[in-house]
């Protein structure tokens, strides 16, 4: 079970060395980070739009030892539920599975996403 749940932006914040980034590091280092395999995805796309062969994508983003955590019905669901509490904020289904992967097992989600600040009812970190 992972302690915190990481959004694609915190991740690509990692890969990017960019503001936040060792925060992430600590997560990840702790061994208790996973990511919803929707946003290893997003992640995997960001590597391959720039230039990643798809297998390098695929090699770094396991390389990172996250626990990859399955969309199941019910996170789907509850994703779906989210939308009315979070459209005004620009939050997209990958941000909103993020946040319902998280809730399932009670722990922080994890962003780079300064909106996500605004949001009541949901235990987020954001990371810069």
């Amino acid at each position: 079970m992972p302690s915190h749940v990481l959004d694609a932006s915190a991740v690509i914040a990692l890969m990017n060395r960019e503001p936040g980034a060792e925060r992430v590091r600590e997560l990840i280092r702790s061994g208790g980070a996973g990511i919803s395999t929707v946003n290893v995805s997003e992640v995997a796309t960001k590597l391959i739009a720039r230039g990643a062969d798809p297998q390098i994508a695929e090699f770094h983003c396991r390389s990172l030892g996250l626990e990859f955590v399955a969309v199941d019905p019910g996170i789907a669901f509850a994703a779906a539920a989210l939308l009315p509490f979070t459209a005004a904020l620009g939050l997209s289904l990958g941000d909103r599975l993020c946040l319902a992967t998280a809730a399932s097992f009670g722990v922080p989600a994890v962003t780079a996403d300064r909106a996500w600040a605004r949001l009541t009812g949901a235990v987020v970190e954001v990371i810069r």
